[in-house]
């Protein structure tokens, strides 16, 4: 008959592999989680004052268990002696071996012919002799590793030493990697990562080839935990055809209202470029100091206060242009900035047309908010950024609306100063003030109107010296009035399904008038935006579906399955105009349409129609089709009249469980050129993955081969 006990002292047993001190095992042993010993015989010795458990023994414990044919534990060594089929599970780690010899007190010991299972890193680690050096330490002599599951691994790297450090890297001497039984590679030396959280040290690299552009591209970064609340990354990249370039990342979090990033880099090109299209052509056959550098910080200093700056600066106009593949922006491009570490608001690459660099601060009351900012422009059109008009400082005081003496009015306003500049042209003060007034009524229950009618006033002072037709200092004055009416109707339609239960149709039409006077508009400086001047009505109307979605927890939510918005202008002074030509007040008609009625589809339209020639002005089109395999197809088409025309696909197939293909293509219509297309094939198994990766751009070529080994990161040839 097997015995079964509830043994507190044979708790630091399980100290083994778990690296719980004796005080902690005991702790949980007592009151909540006891130990509970099985085996064929238990028994205790006092000449040596130890434990023993034969005969398939069996020690249970929260969180995992023993296995052994017997186990000895003598309390005065501190020594637990496990023998013949050793298994200890604790969580999901777990350590096998035919013999065991531990030292509770120091926690080291030694397994023959045994392994291990990491689980955080998914490593499985095999040796003739496997010593436990420290709680974190461990030495392997004749060992192996790998992260594939099964008895015959479709990888594993071999060595005659081999010494892991969990939650660190681990060291290989005279080692093979092995495709297989297949010994391909012979490692002299080798160090990896066995890492959970973040740790000092080299970074995996990346290597690519581009034909074009930079020729062969290797990249080996450095990663340095400063301390726990600030870390750096520091790039070492070297570009065949022009030179090695330097950067480094810094982040540091000194509060959850108070972080930043700072990343800069720097190269001296050596590439000699000749290019003479235009204004923004360029002949370079010198080496040229150029580089980049992005600061982003956010501090929350009390209750409504608080400060944000973005700053970029680029060292031409042609950085993005020649480094817009493997760059810092675009791999931390962040159109939302919701991730902490990830907002860069812009777009990496050859399309972006200017930079803005801001530094705002801001103050929240319950019924005000004041605003002070500064912008600097860097326009990559212009040949010259001293043409570029600055404005900054700007402050913007504005109060909203609220009840005006507890009447049915209600006030809103917005104060404001700008100092506008440009190197080589005009330059001024300007004051800004718009108070308005509204008055919501409801008519019936049905029906919601809201007139408003403000003031915009502003007044100018120039400080340049030019001798312009602009006068020295002027104001501006003008009102501005308008009506909304509109109202909602709807109807709720019970489907009976039970994922989507009901259906509610809701039809919003809306009708507006607005009119704001002429405001003097002669000899005001070039600084001055012309002031709005129009008396127009504008209509249109909202139709969408909304469902009522049942998960299959029970939970309830509510998905807009369609929405369609269609709406106009009509111009009034157009209409009353008593000069020649053909008269036409009506405006191009807005056409909306986002439609995603199931979980894997969605279609987004976005059309101008010119009602008086009877042409399209402007047409957008999204569609999204997935599946829950991983197939996805994108399709997209931008088009403006006279100025755009392009065509986006990006197509994603999973041939099967492990191999899939995927293909992009960027087509610029209006010009005939291909901007991108890249095709790409990848295999994925469990414990690797390979991915060959062919892109043709207008400026440069590009294949890739990237292979990777789960638990060791990824590599590009």
């Amino acid at each position: 008959m097997r015995r079964s006990a509830v043994f507190s002292s044979l708790t630091i047993v399980l100290l083994l592999c778990l690296g719980i001190s004796p005080l902690q095992a005991f702790e949980k042993a007592l009151p909540g989680g006891p130990v509970e010993i099985e085996a064929d015989a238990i028994a205790y010795n006092g000449a040596d004052d130890s434990f023993q458990a034969t005969g398939k023994a069996l020690i249970t414990f929260a969180g995992g268990y023993l296995k052994a044919d017997s186990v000895i534990f003598t309390r005065p060594a501190n020594l637990a002696h496990a023998v013949g089929n050793v298994e200890l599970r604790n969580d999901d780690d777990i350590l096998k071996g035919d013999e065991v010899l531990f030292n509770t007190v120091s926690r080291t010991g030694t397994v023959k012919d045994g392994g291990m299972f990491v689980a955080a890193n998914h490593i499985y680690i095999q040796g003739r002799l496997l010593e436990k050096k420290t709680e974190a330490n461990y030495r392997l002599e004749n060992g192996s590793f790998t992260s594939c599951d099964g008895s015959c691994p479709d990888w594993r790297i071999t060595g005659k030493e081999l010494d892991v450090v969990v939650d660190g890297y681990g060291t290989l001497k005279q080692g093979r990697f092995l495709i297989g039984d297949v010994p391909i590679l012979y490692l002299p030396w080798l160090i990896f990562p066995v890492k959970t959280t973040r740790q000092t040290g080299f970074l995996f690299p990346r290597f690519s080839y581009s034909l074009d552009n930079n020729g062969l591209d290797v990249e080996v970064p450095f990663f340095w935990a400063v301390s726990e609340s600030v870390d750096a990354t520091f790039y070492q990249r070297y570009l065949e055809k022009r030179g090695f370039k330097e950067g480094m990342e810094l982040r540091y979090f000194i509060s959850p209202d108070s972080s930043g990033v700072f990343y800069g880099d720097f190269i001296r090109d050596r590439k000699r470029i000749a290019e003479t299209a235009g204004e923004s052509g360029r002949a370079w056959q010198d080496d040229r100091n150029r580089w980049s550098y992005y600061f982003n910080h956010e501090a929350v200093f009390a209750t409504g206060l608080n400060i944000r700056a973005d700053i970029n600066r680029v060292s031409d106009h042609w950085y993005f242009r020649d480094f817009s593949t493997f760059n810092y922006y675009a791999e931390n491009y962040s159109p939302t900035g919701e991730k902490q570490f990830k907002r860069v608001s812009f777009p990496g690459d050859e399309s972006l047309g200017y930079l803005n660099s801001t530094v705002r601060a801001a103050k929240d009351w319950p019924l005000y908010n004041l605003t002070a900012l500064v912008r600097y422009t860097d326009d990559f059109s212009s040949p010259d950024n001293g043409l570029t008009l600055q404005k900054y400082p700007e402050a913007v005081l504005t109060g909203f609306r609220r009840p005006l003496f507890d009447s049915m009015l209600q006030l809103e306003f917005a104060g404001g100063y700008d100092y506008f500049f440009s190197q080589e042209g005009q330059k001024g003060h300007l004051w800004e003030l718009s108070p308005t007034l509204f008055l919501p009524v409801n008519i019936g229950n049905y029906l919601k109107m809201t007139s408003w009618t403000g003031f915009r006033g502003d007044a100018w002072d120039r400080s340049d010296s030019l001798t312009a037709l602009a006068d020295k200092s002027g104001q501006r004055g003008g009102l501005a009035m308008g009506t909304i009416l509109s109202t909602e109707l709807g109807r709720v339609y019970d489907t009976g399904g039970q994922t989507l239960e009901k259906i509610r149709h809701i039809i919003k039409p809306e009708i507006a008038y607005t009119y704001a006077t002429g405001q003097a508009e002669e000899n005001i400086p070039d600084f001055l935006e012309r002031a709005a001047d129009y008396h127009n009505v504008r209509y249109g109307i909202v139709s969408s579906l909304v469902g009522r979605m049942r998960a299959k927890d029970g939970k309830i939510g509510y998905q807009e399955l369609m929405r369609l918005k269609a709406s106009q202008a009509y111009d009034i002074r157009e209409a009353r105009r008593d000069e020649g030509g053909e008269k036409r007040p009506f405006g191009a008609i807005d056409l909306e349409l986002d439609l995603s009625p199931v979980r894997y589809f969605s279609l987004a339209t976005r059309n101008k129609v010119d009602v008086n020639s009877g042409t399209m002005l402007q047409n957008n089109y999204d569609l999204t089709l997935s599946d829950n395999r991983g197939d996805s197809l994108s399709a997209g088409y931008r088009y403006s009249r006279d100025t755009l025309e392009e065509i986006n696909l990006s197509v994603r197939a999973k041939l099967s469980s492990m191999l899939g293909i995927y293909y992009l293509i960027r087509q610029n219509q209006r010009d005939r050129r291909t901007v991108e297309s890249t095709a790409g094939l990848r295999y994925q198994k469990q414990c690797w993955a390979a991915e060959l990766t062919v892109s043709d751009r207008y400026n440069d070529r590009n294949v890739m081969v990237y292979f990777s080994l789960l638990g060791l990161g990824g590599a590009i040839d």
